[in-house]
């Protein structure tokens, strides 16, 4: 199909201002990095997400779902074809003990809700810079408490556009995985189980861990998040920063000198230049330690031309 062909698609789907083409993909990532999507569109109902879906699966048209642009590097060539983000999809509401999430909804804004109710459960996420979609594939998790955990299940859009519901067993949670990033599934709803707890304990928690993140973590720099997974009897960070690499990077992008875990984009870096540095890191982690680093950060999109 032509591009043509395709935005007049997208447009007997969703309202006109939903539907943006050429859109540079920094604009919707926390790294500020990233060349051009084909169209960026952006569903307010689960009927349009499922139609749109269901037309890219039909029409073999490359599609990408975006959370709200953590944990993830565009290539400076930009994406082909649709990305989608949930932006738009994103109420919250507690019912009883659960508290209910659509896919575009932050889960700090989940764990705020859930102090509100006086529910415990969700403190963990207070500092998770994700989406609930996005949460909910990686199986996001921090000190000491992961999404499942907590989750008792979930609505999802399949590649095929047809919506199910899966359980907690189903999802498979597992370290940062899951069914739904193995199968290409996309969270239109979540719903979580807490507890009624004391509202000052959970905000003396929460105010806790947000002091431990806003001290250790270098949130004044765009960055995609923790860059690596843990390593099987190591922590990333401490190899990186044993290997010396801390301040060190290509071009605008470096290792972060708070925390050696990050790689922040200090001075207006490419993406080129942020995926190289994590190459170095990898590398020289590698030659010094013999350990292999396994990426946490998802890398998508296309290199530039040349």
């Amino acid at each position: 199909m032509t591009k043509n062909e395709i935005y007049e698609e997208l447009l007997s789907i969703c309202e006109k201002e939903n539907v943006l083409r050429d859109e540079p993909m920094k604009n919707h990532t926390l790294t500020k990095l990233g060349g051009k999507a084909d169209f960026f569109v952006t569903p307010v109902s689960y009927d349009q997400m499922s139609e749109i879906v269901a037309f890219t699966y039909k029409n073999d048209v490359p599609f990408m779902l975006l959370g709200n642009g953590s944990n993830m590097v565009v290539r400076d060539g930009g994406i082909r074809g649709i990305v989608v983000q949930f932006s738009k999809l994103n109420d919250l509401y507690s019912t009883g003990t659960q508290v209910v999430a659509q896919g575009g909804a932050n889960i700090i804004d989940a764990s705020r809700l859930a102090l509100k109710e006086s529910l415990t459960g969700l403190e963990f996420a207070c500092g998770i810079p994700g989406s609930i979609g996005g949460a909910m594939a990686m199986n996001a998790g921090a000190y000491g408490g992961e999404v499942k955990d907590v989750i008792d299940h979930v609505t999802v859009v399949t590649k095929e556009g047809k919506q199910l519901k899966l359980t907690k067993e189903e999802l498979e949670l597992g370290y940062r995985t899951s069914i739904i990033g193995k199968k290409g599934h996309m969270v239109v709803e979540a719903v979580f189980n807490l507890e009624k707890g004391d509202p000052y304990k959970i905000k003396e928690k929460m105010d806790d861990l947000t002091y431990q993140r806003e001290s250790k973590q270098p949130l004044e720099y765009p960055s995609a998040g923790s860059v690596f997974k843990r390593p099987p009897g190591y922590f990333a960070g401490k190899l990186i920063q044993d290997s010396g690499l801390q301040g060190k990077g290509v071009g605008g992008a470096e290792v972060s000198t708070k925390h050696a875990g990050f790689i922040i984009n200090k001075s207006n870096a490419t993406a080129t230049d942020y995926i190289s540095t994590i190459q170095m890191v990898k590398e020289k982690v590698k030659e010094t330690f013999g350990v292999e680093l396994e990426l946490e950060v998802k890398i998508v999109g296309e290199d530039p031309a040349e």
